[in-house]
């Protein structure tokens, strides 16, 4: 099978499909860090999938005689909050909102700066001047200062900073896609397509599209540290996920308050935010290897 995925002359395009995939997956794992960044991802996965089973207690039970215990207490490892919630139990479901934020962000953001980025680049002139200038006003103000406007015009809630979150979002992927596409637009292919009767819609959705996607994936991962960074200020200020949901933001506000004596309540869910944001770049890094041609990676 590697000897069949790695020929030189493939005898199909399915085949040179399966082969690049197979060799950037070799090239990836030679990555230390970025398997480091997998494997923390995949464990994130996990938590949020199996969460009803491997959580020790219920996140919203609570105890006050259980309030504010610390480190490896019995039956609570991760200590308790003032409330008398298992720590554990809230990190472990918080994960499955941390991960919510992240897909409807890297869904909607992604898309929303492509199909700007490579109309603005495609057609140029006065549809690239409008476009443009758009994405820069955008791009002037902090994201999370921007984020904060929408939220306070659209209200507190988690949909709510999603869309929020993916509005600020967007400009940094539509710079990118128009880049791309102005590489990409004058090349001799477009030209012969063109002349074979395509239109500008099949042109940027079937040609343009995919050979923006690489860049764009590399993108994603490493921007991923930034929108669990948003959501988790969002929800510190209140204007994410309400109480009483175990979003990591919220516990940290929560925890804020008793950060001298019982340092733990807002240190454990920091260290949440930043294990997956710093997973998120080490896999970033890795796709970057892999996908980037201007890296060595392949495309």
């Amino acid at each position: 099978m590697r000897e069949w995925l790695l020929s030189d002359s493939p005898a199909s395009r399915r085949q040179a499909r399966l082969g690049r995939l197979y060799a950037g997956w070799l090239t990836f794992r030679e990555n230390t860090l970025a398997m480091v960044g997998l494997g923390i991802l995949v464990a994130l996965l996990l938590c949020a999938a199996l969460a009803p089973w491997i959580a020790p207690h219920d996140p919203y039970a609570q105890d006050l005689a259980m309030r504010l215990k610390p480190l490896g207490t019995p039956g609570h490892l991760l200590g308790t909050d003032s409330l008398g919630r298992d720590i554990l139990s809230r990190l472990i479901f918080g994960s499955r909102i941390t991960l919510y934020i992240v897909t409807l962000v890297a869904l909607i953001a992604p898309v929303a700066g492509l199909l700007v980025g490579t109309v603005a680049g495609y057609a140029g002139g006065a549809w690239d001047a409008v476009l443009m200038r758009i994405t820069d006003i955008f791009l002037a103000f902090p994201r999370l200062v921007l984020a904060l406007a929408f939220v306070a015009a659209l209200g507190a809630g988690i949909e709510n900073a999603v869309l929020a979150i993916s509005l600020t979002a967007w400009p940094p992927y539509a710079r990118l896609a128009r880049a791309e596409t102005l590489t990409i637009r004058n090349s001799d292919f477009i030209s012969a397509i063109r002349l074979q009767g395509a239109g500008p819609v099949q042109i940027i959705t079937q040609h343009i599209w995919p050979l923006c996607l690489s860049s764009l994936i590399v993108r994603v991962t490493l921007d991923m540290a930034g929108i669990i960074l948003a959501a988790a200020g969002l929800g510190f200020l209140g204007l994410g996920a309400q109480p009483p949901s175990p979003e990591w933001g919220a516990m940290i506000s929560e925890g804020r308050r008793f950060i001298l004596d019982h340092w733990w309540v807002a240190t454990v869910p920091g260290l949440a935010i930043f294990t997956v944001s710093l997973a998120f770049n080490l896999l970033g890094d890795g796709l970057r290897d892999v996908l980037d041609p201007k890296t060595g990676g392949s495309q």
